[in-house]
């Protein structure tokens, strides 16, 4: 399995010599310490006429794609929750932005596909941790630290998550069975103010015809997470992702922030989106069954012009530790989404369930003095 690492860039400033970063949501450079301002080269434009291009799957999945698109990086995996990081040069130890593990510096080159392009950060990092807040506020029984921890404002990391996309032609041949409901009339017996009474009822019933026929779609940008160091379920709760919005590659974009290496193979990504596929491919034949209910037995689908790249799209993280427990939380740096862990208060849940039972009583003993 191929591992990238977890890149730090920085760009002296032409004025004072201080780091410049990235200016979230414009095309510039900003120096914190003099207010320079340096713009991005050629940060206007989107498509292939500035270097973002689809690269071919097969060559991928075979390990021969140029030496211009693959790059060998120093790398380490954090033992919790397995984000793979790189500490700058004079660094020995850390902290996981994810998880906020200590972690301790390894050396090792892997070989990794490089990026083809990024979705710049949108929003800054105050505007996430406003985003962050307002969802930790939102919280039912989580214990008072966390409310505190949202009070505080502490400092978020800006991360550049990994994700591989895939396009792809896809015509698909199914076989299976069209539902078309109809209704038979049949007589029950109730019992009506102590009297049985015979009543007549309509029963739905299903007719099912076999049925064949071809689908054909074209897939584009079909998004697959390319990390482990957070669920599935956390960035996919981030999307949309506005996927116009992509430029190509250029470590300007990553001055003041990081970016994460894969550690999701091209492999093991392309199946996962093929499996993303088949679902909307089986959603098509349902349609292209019809009918009041369909059942789907078979469905056999060719690929064709298959694509893939290799992208970084901005994340904003937090991590919160309560109870010796790591509790993470993420930020769509491009829409302001948030979606994490949260830990429960069970001195307020236990307290909320003795105040319900005390108010049921109350209800009770009241009726029973009606």
């Amino acid at each position: 399995m191929a591992h990238g690492p977890l890149e730090e860039y920085h760009y002296p400033c032409d004025q004072c010599g201080a780091d410049l970063r990235f200016a979230p949501g414009q095309t510039r450079l900003v120096c914190d310490h003099c207010g320079h301002e340096q713009a991005i080269p050629a940060a206007v434009g989107r498509g292939t006429a500035l270097g973002l291009h689809e690269l071919d799957l097969r060559a991928g999945l075979r390990n021969a794609l140029m030496d211009d698109a693959v790059e060998d990086l120093r790398s380490i995996s954090c033992p919790n929750c397995g984000a793979v990081i790189e500490l700058s040069e004079e660094a020995h130890a850390g902290e996981c932005p994810f998880c906020a593990t200590p972690v301790v510096i390894d050396t090792g080159a892997r070989r990794q596909i490089k990026p083809q392009g990024l979705v710049p950060f949108s929003i800054t990092e105050e505007e996430a941790r406003d985003s962050l807040g307002r969802w930790l506020r939102s919280l039912w029984f989580a214990p008072n630290g966390l409310k505190v921890y949202a009070r505080k404002g502490r400092r978020m990391n800006g991360i550049y998550s990994p994700f591989w996309t895939f396009d792809a032609d896809t015509r698909s041949r199914y076989r299976g069975q069209r539902g078309t409901y109809y209704y038979e009339t049949r007589t029950v017996t109730v019992t009506v103010n102590g009297k049985r009474q015979h009543r007549q009822e309509q029963v739905r019933k299903i007719r099912w015809t076999p049925v064949s026929g071809r689908v054909a779609r074209h897939f584009d940008d079909v998004l697959v997470l390319a990390a482990t160091s957070l669920p599935r379920s956390f960035t996919d709760a981030l999307k949309p992702w506005d996927l116009s919005a992509l430029v190509p590659y250029q470590p300007d974009y990553l001055a003041g922030f990081r970016a994460e290496g894969y550690t999701v193979d091209l492999d093991d990504g392309h199946r996962i989106g093929r499996e993303e596929m088949a679902r909307v491919i089986e959603m098509d034949v349902r349609r292209d069954i019809g009918g009041d209910a369909q059942r789907v037995e078979a469905v056999d689908t060719d690929f064709s012009a298959e694509t893939f790249k290799h992208i970084l799209l901005p994340v904003w993280t937090a991590a919160y530790k309560y109870g010796g427990k790591s509790y993470r939380f993420v930020v769509n740096g491009q829409t302001g989404k948030v979606r994490g862990e949260r830990p429960w208060s069970w001195i307020k849940i236990a307290f909320a369930v003795l105040l319900a039972a005390i108010v049921a009583g109350i209800i009770f003993g009241l009726s029973q003095n009606q």
